[in-house]
């Protein structure tokens, strides 16, 4: 899947969605990649596994575009680690999703 491709995936999620940009206001969800895992057979590399990381920042409990995100992710076949935080400094609901994509 190419990094287009999953951001009209996370678009079908929350069409505000932004890449790399934090320190938004209200509610919002970024995305970013920060590496990838390369995977090689007969000393040549065959594929490569992006890391994207995609952070759900709300102050809505039970707010919905998570499980839309969730959905996206599990629709597409796309394996996730999931976490949450409660950043009490900010008041945000800090929902990430930790992506591996091919």
């Amino acid at each position: 899947m190419l990094l287009t491709e999953f951001k009209a995936l996370l678009l079908t999620a929350d069409a505000t969605a932004t890449h790399y940009r934090t320190g938004l206001t209200g509610n919002y969800t970024t995305w970013q990649e920060y590496g990838d895992s390369p995977i090689y057979a007969d000393g040549a590399r065959t594929t490569v596994y992006e890391k994207i990381q995609i952070d759900r920042f709300t102050k809505t409990e039970y707010d919905p575009v998570v499980g839309a995100i969730r959905a996206a992710l599990e629709t597409a076949g796309i394996p996730y680690e999931y976490l949450v935080d409660y950043e009490k400094e900010t008041g945000y609901i800090h929902h990430i999703f930790d992506c591996t994509v091919t």
